[in-house]
């Protein structure tokens, strides 16, 4: 059976912010030698832009909480962001990167570009963001 290495974290936003994702991915860092550190780079670039938007465009009357969940297993990183924003708040249209005086518009389609499936679906009320990185191992 396959190592997996799994850590949950559950944000408040507001008052919490990015920092706590970067703690999270640390953390699975520290229990994930073998990923490659190029892969690793990538998929957590991915997983805090998309928490980024987030936190950044989401509204709600009582604050968006959000849950993480980023996992290493044997030849990939797998990573959730689950959160309760309006579900109508979420713009989701095929993404191209903006041209370059844009101010605007690049995380998402970074965040696509960074890793090999990227994907996101509205369930029970939550939306759930799923970025998948996978690496020869």
């Amino acid at each position: 059976m396959p190592k997996v290495t799994e850590r949950l974290l559950r944000i408040e936003t507001p008052p919490d912010d990015v920092n706590l994702v970067h703690e999270l991915l640390a953390a699975v860092r520290e229990n994930s030698p073998e990923v490659p550190i190029e892969e690793r780079y990538r998929s957590e670039a991915a997983l805090i832009e998309s928490a980024s938007n987030v936190m950044r465009y989401a509204t709600s009357s009582n604050g968006v909480s959000c849950t993480d969940r980023a996992q290493s297993t044997k030849g990939q990183l797998v990573a959730e962001l689950r959160d309760t924003a309006h579900p109508e708040d979420v713009r989701l249209v095929a993404r191209v990167m903006p041209d370059d005086l844009a101010e605007s518009g690049r995380g998402i389609p970074l965040s696509q570009a960074l890793v090999d499936e990227w994907e996101y679906s509205q369930d029970d009320g939550y939306n759930l963001w799923r970025i998948t990185r996978r690496f020869a191992s």
